[in-house]
């Protein structure tokens, strides 16, 4: 009965994520395609996704390897992620690893995040050692250095063991740049 069971899930889980997968690369105008994307992935209405120059930034790197100090599509590292994110579509600069983009930030509680706030964990370590960006129901984007850049889901048991703080970029910070 529970092999039965496990069975079932991985072949619905295989269904959901290949079906995001051909999705991704079976339609033709790259805004729906994004949009599509997302609400499978994130389980939202199409209309939900309000930032909509977040989303394609994200589509448009999720598979991109994982490259220590790497920032470019050939490979990047998860600070390398946000900072291109950063740029590119909140046209502001952030620091360059984990730990001074989060001097940069006011701490946010887990509840109170929202579209584009940073999450900042511990893993492994005293120091904060990983960053990502949050996108909403619980997702965030980042550069895993075991898959590259995916989209994770706060309530895993992995990310909420090393979960550390959220934060928003200082308002003064972002008026200066």
């Amino acid at each position: 009965m529970g092999k039965k069971l496990i069975v079932a899930l991985l072949v619905v889980f295989t269904c959901v994520s290949t079906q995001a997968q051909t999705t991704k690369k079976s339609t033709e105008d790259p805004d729906n395609l994004a949009k599509d994307y997302f609400s499978q992935i994130m389980g939202v209405a199409v209309s939900a996704t309000s930032n909509v120059k977040l989303y394609q930034f994200v589509y448009d790197w999720v598979g991109t390897p994982y490259r220590l100090g790497g920032d470019t599509k050939r490979g990047i590292d998860c600070s390398g992620f946000a900072f291109e994110l950063y740029e590119k579509v909140f046209n502001t600069v952030i620091g360059n690893n984990s730990r001074n983009i989060f001097s940069m930030v006011n701490p946010v509680s887990k509840d109170d995040l929202q579209e584009g706030d940073l999450v900042f964990f511990k893993i492994r370590s005293r120091a904060i050692s990983h960053v990502g960006v949050y996108l909403g129901n619980n997702k965030f984007a980042h550069a895993s250095s075991s898959r590259g850049v995916m989209i994770s889901n706060l309530n895993e048991s992995y990310w909420q063991r090393y979960y550390y703080k959220g934060g928003r970029l200082i308002e003064s910070l972002r008026e200066k740049l």
